[in-house]
């Protein structure tokens, strides 16, 4: 008698399940497009200016999440970016931006390059960072991955973000994604 009561509980369960795996977002960057990594949650863009934005998994339970965004419509002089950039970490005694500053780039067909710039420590973060009433507010043990994709005919850029682990953690994923944009 359990087992019939204990079918179509399985039934029910395993079709909650399905249900809840969602089709993958597929994210437009400039003319390219793929879909993102398993586990990035889409969110409502915090404001106009994103097209898109994803919660990044906790690295421990109960831990800090991620962010991922795309800003269309930018400007593909991605040195003058990174120089701005590197101005919302907070640089220890001793070193300078530079020091702390990872820079990388790739190409990918049809002529686009992704620029990286990717720095860990403290983050100067701040909400609008155009607004002078926006307040800064200092994060400890944070990276943030900047990219800048510059194509033929348009420009975009991406930030990964948040707590060092997590980054760490959806690093490689998120690369593997930028590789495949078509």
């Amino acid at each position: 008698m359990r087992c019939l009561f204990a079918l179509p509980l399985m039934a029910l369960v395993s079709g909650v399940a399905l249900a809840a795996d969602p089709k993958p977002v597929i994210v437009k960057v400039n003319k390219l497009a793929a879909p993102v990594p398993a586990g990035w949650v889409s969110e409502k863009p915090a404001n106009r200016l994103r097209s898109f934005q994803f919660r990044l998994p906790a690295a421990t339970s109960g831990g800090h999440t991620g962010e991922m965004y795309v800003m269309p419509d930018s400007n593909p002089d991605y040195a003058k970016y990174f120089t701005r950039w590197k101005r919302d970490f907070v640089v220890p005694e001793g070193k300078t931006a530079d020091d702390l500053a990872k820079t990388s780039n790739f190409d990918l067909p049809g002529g686009t390059t992704i620029h990286l710039l990717d720095m860990s420590g403290t983050w100067r973060f701040k909400e609008r960072p155009f607004d002078p009433r926006s307040k800064t507010e200092e994060r400890p043990d944070s990276r943030v991955v900047w990219v800048v994709v510059a194509g033929p005919d348009a420009a975009c850029h991406l930030r990964l973000s948040g707590p060092a682990a997590v980054v760490a953690q959806q690093y490689d994923p998120f690369i593997q994604w930028l590789k495949s944009l078509k």
